[in-house]
């Protein structure tokens, strides 16, 4: 079976418990403004564009083997010397990731690490997705899935077997806002959460600390009384960074400018959740 992805980054410190190789799948139903990953949001394969490194010498249209309408061959990236041009997303499948996967194995088993699946959204490409936690069930290499939740949870049903840890955001709790700024509801996303959790998945909730969205007294508190008196692993909070900013370009995604908190305001976040 086949899957795209768009990049993987091994010896990840971040994306779990342990040394981890991070997937990052392609594709996302969600549209957060703050997104630092905008070039995983399209479902398929793409050309990003930097025009800002454009030189304009000429040489990816001397490779283009079309001329007019790009078939993604990925060729004027190959010789753009300015890296104005990237392919993002490649077709792997799945013997050749879990190859990848397998090459840091001694690491995983001396830190408690493992592999972790994201995006992106990885839900998405479910068939993929529980093909490759299947395999890596098999040879004992721990999984988790880091999703913002925004499927049906028949989704989750059919990977729960395979999943050791779930990462799952919570960006907040009013749904306006959620709305206003994810571009969807977040009813089905804190269902999700509800069952999971009832189910007897360990789950480590991510709340990412926006500055303007949902850094305030009020939406922190009500993120606080969902998630207290649940049976959650831990919460982690995540600051704000605008790393996503020179990506958007390359996407053609409109990049939103947010205020990062101080970290006097995340230790302060962090205490909260602590009561947890």
């Amino acid at each position: 079976m086949n899957g795209l992805i768009f990049d993987i980054q091994r010896s990840s410190l971040v994306d779990g418990d342990g040394v981890r190789t991070a997937v990052f799948f392609k594709g996302c139903n969600l549209r957060c403004k703050w997104c630092h990953n905008p070039e995983g949001i399209r479902g398929g394969a793409q050309i990003l564009y930097y025009k800002s490194r454009c030189v304009s010498c000429g040489r990816c249209a001397d490779v283009c083997p079309q001329g007019d309408g790009c078939i993604l061959c990925g060729k004027c990236a190959d010789v753009c010397p300015q890296n104005a041009k990237e392919l993002c997303g490649r077709d792997y499948d799945t013997d050749s990731l879990l190859e990848i996967i397998e090459r840091d194995r001694e690491l995983y088993d001396a830190t408690g690490g493992g592999v972790t699946f994201s995006g992106g959204e990885c839900m998405l490409q479910l068939d993929f997705l529980e093909e490759l936690l299947i395999e890596c069930k098999k040879r004992g290499i721990s999984t988790a899935v880091d999703t913002a939740g925004n499927v049906p949870f028949e989704c989750f049903e059919r990977v729960l077997p395979y999943v050791d840890t779930f990462l799952y955001d919570i960006k907040c709790i009013n749904e306006e806002l959620h709305r206003e700024y994810t571009g969807s509801s977040n009813r089905l996303i804190l269902e999700n959460l509800d069952r999971l959790v009832e189910g007897g998945a360990r789950v480590v909730v991510r709340v990412p600390v926006i500055g303007g969205f949902n850094d305030g007294d009020t939406e922190i508190n009500e993120i606080f009384q969902f998630l207290k008196n649940k049976s959650i692993e831990k919460v982690e909070v995540l600051r704000y960074h605008n790393m996503g900013a020179h990506k958007c370009e390359g996407a053609g995604v409109p990049f939103c400018e947010f205020i990062a908190p101080t970290e006097e305001k995340i230790k302060e976040i962090e205490e909260i959740f602590k009561e947890i």
